[in-house]
Parts: structure tokens; sequence; C-alpha cells
């Protein structure tokens, strides 16, 4: 049946990995929790429990995974602030992951989030038939974590609207929900906390109040800080990726990989990675994530109408869809990119360079 599952949560995908980990636990185990601390920094930073290796899931600082572990252990809420594609929604998935064994209790945040999915709604035709009942009730993922002492990932929040962000005020300062309808108030169970995601391209959007902000430690998620980092992550993501999908592609090669987060980094920062050259930036964000998905992308192409080796065409034509998105003024930063530095790199970039010339 999982092989049907486009995708698995953290918590089956990982199941052996957890299950170690749970199994070889020497240290104390906080109220609501599968493991340890330190058990749950060994599963997100990897590392090696009896003859299991454990993946690293976050490649990154393992002082910030810390600080976001032990927010966990308080009753204090988690928020992870960074750029897109740095991981935030990745790390958060994992935690809970670890910590509770069920990452799905999820509210994805966008404009048309309301208030009802942070707290409960009704089965309206029960409602009416019956009248007000704990059946009738249709409980937020946030309720259920208060219920069975777990927690409730809120992706996003700075996307919903301020009245819907002001509903977790009193639950995070309270840490319970009244339900006036049944007069009755629900208490949160030991172990209940939220892990709320926002991205600072969103800051705009609706800013979170002070109030709320006061409810959460804050883990600002930095994003990879050289060339060497950003490849890893890349690379280590495209494989688990492609593992679980039929791309009938090789890997890509390191060289490839090289190319694409090189231009990346490069749009991204204004500059080439040397520093002697300005660079004209895109209006994308050309995070590590559209990196990611864009090498899955070319695999896909390659494994479908080639070779199944991603070629400088599967290459060209995937970061043509990637860096312009707005077709008047990416075009032309693109172009100069093309001509005024990857044309200048060599026979190595030479290959890509026409491809993607072909493209413009």
């Amino acid at each position: 049946m999982s092989e049907e599952i486009l995708r698995l949560p953290a918590e089956k995908l990982f199941q052996a990995e957890i299950d170690a980990l749970i199994a070889a636990e020497k240290n104390p185990i906080p109220t609501g929790w599968r493991m340890s601390p330190q058990s749950v920094k060994t599963y997100i930073c990897g590392g090696k429990v009896g003859k299991t290796a454990i993946t690293t899931k976050y490649i990154g600082h393992e002082r910030l995974v810390e600080i976001a572990i032990s927010t966990l252990v308080t009753d204090r809420a988690l928020l992870l602030i960074g750029e897109p594609g740095t991981a935030k929604s990745w790390l958060s998935e994992h935690l809970t992951a670890a910590i509770n064994g069920d990452s799905t209790k999820v509210i994805q945040g966008t404009a048309g989030t309301t208030e009802e999915q942070i707290k409960y709604s009704w089965n309206y035709a029960m409602l009416i038939a019956q009248g007000p009942s704990h059946a009738a009730m249709l409980k937020s993922p946030v309720f259920n974590a208060m219920e069975t002492g777990s927690i409730a990932r809120v992706e996003e929040i700075s996307r919903c609207a301020s009245e819907v962000q002001d509903a977790l005020i009193s639950i995070l300062s309270e840490k319970r929900i009244s339900v006036p309808e049944l007069a009755v108030e629900v208490a949160a169970k030991k172990g209940f906390s939220v892990i709320a995601t926002a991205n600072t391209r969103d800051k705009g959007v609706n800013e979170m109040s002070a109030a709320l902000k006061r409810r959460f430690n804050i883990v600002v998620l930095p994003a990879p800080a050289n060339l060497n980092s950003e490849m890893e992550i890349v690379r280590t993501r495209v494989t688990q990726l492609s593992e679980n999908l039929d791309l009938n592609a090789k890997q890509p090669a390191d060289s490839v990989v090289e190319k694409v987060c090189t231009i990346f980094r490069e749009l991204r920062c204004g500059e080439t990675l040397d520093r002697t050259q300005k660079v004209k930036g895109t209006s994308g964000v050309l995070s590590t994530a559209e990196a990611i998905s864009l090498l899955c992308n070319s695999m896909a192409l390659a494994g479908s109408f080639g070779n199944g080796t991603i070629t400088n065409e599967d290459l060209a034509a995937a970061l043509q869809g990637a860096v312009i998105k707005d077709e008047d003024k990416d075009q032309v930063a693109w172009k100069e990119y093309l001509e005024n530095v990857m044309k200048k790199r060599g026979w190595v970039w030479i290959g890509l360079y026409k491809a993607c010339m072909e493209l413009v």
C-alpha cells in the first residue's frame, strides 16, 4: 500500500531509524515524547545507534537544532524563520516525527485559512439534526494536539490573516480551548506545543503581532553558508526524493550539481562567487529547495526522453523555467548572465551556455 503513496510522512519514511533510537534510549524522556532530546538531535543531525546509521536530515548549525529541541521541552512554542528553501518545513516535520511519531497534524497557512481551522468547526448536518455535541465537532490539528499532548505544525503563519494569527495567542498563553457551545474548556496535556514557520520574503503579507511573537521562541535558519554546504544539501535531498519517484535516471554528477548551485548562488547574491563581477538579479528567490526541484525535473527529462543521464539540454530547459519568472525583467537578466558570466568560463561551461542560449 505504501508503494502507491506519492509522499510518505517522515515517521514512515525513516521508521527504522526512529525505532532504533527508541530501542537504544538511555536518557530521560520528557512527558509526551517518544525519545530523549539527545536522541532527537541524533535523528536530525545524523550519527549511528548500534548498527543502524542515522541519516542527516538537516545540514546546518547543530546549535540551532539544539535550541529548537530544547524549546519544545519547555511550554514555549517554536517559530522557525528564514529565506524560502532554508528547510524550515523539513526541520519542522522531522522534529515532530521524532518527538511524537506523527508529523501530520498540520495547518497550511494561506489567505484563506480561517479561525475554525485553528480551533474547531462543526458537521452542520449533525449540528442541525442533533444540536451541539462532541460527535458533531470537527477538531483542528491544534485541538487534536492539545488533547493528545503532541505537537501541531502551522506552516507559513505570516500568510494567515491577523485575526487567524490572534486565535493562537490565547491557545499558546492559556494552553486551553474554550467551546462555549458545549460549555466546556479543553486543557492541553503535557507535551503539547506548536511549531510555526514563516519566511522572510512574506514579512509584509500579514506581519505577526508583537503579542504573538512573544509566545514563540524564534530560531532563524540561515541560507547555506557556502557552495559546498549547498551542494551537500542538494545532493542529499535529490537522492532521497528520486528514490520515491520513477524517474529512470542516474543521479546528477557532482559537476552538474555544482553548476546549478553556482548559478543560483550568483543570481541570488548579485555577484559571482569570486566577487569580481556584479550580476543582475532575477525576481525569483532561487532557493536551495528550487535547485533540488530543478535537478529532479532534469532527471525526469533525462529518464523519459533521453538516455537516463542529465544532458546540458535537460539542464538548460529546467533552468529556463526556474530562473525566468517575470518574462520581461528576468529574460534580460538571464541573457546578460549567460553572455557576461557563463560564456567566459571556458569549455567546461560552454555546452550548457549554448543549450541555454537556444532557449532564450
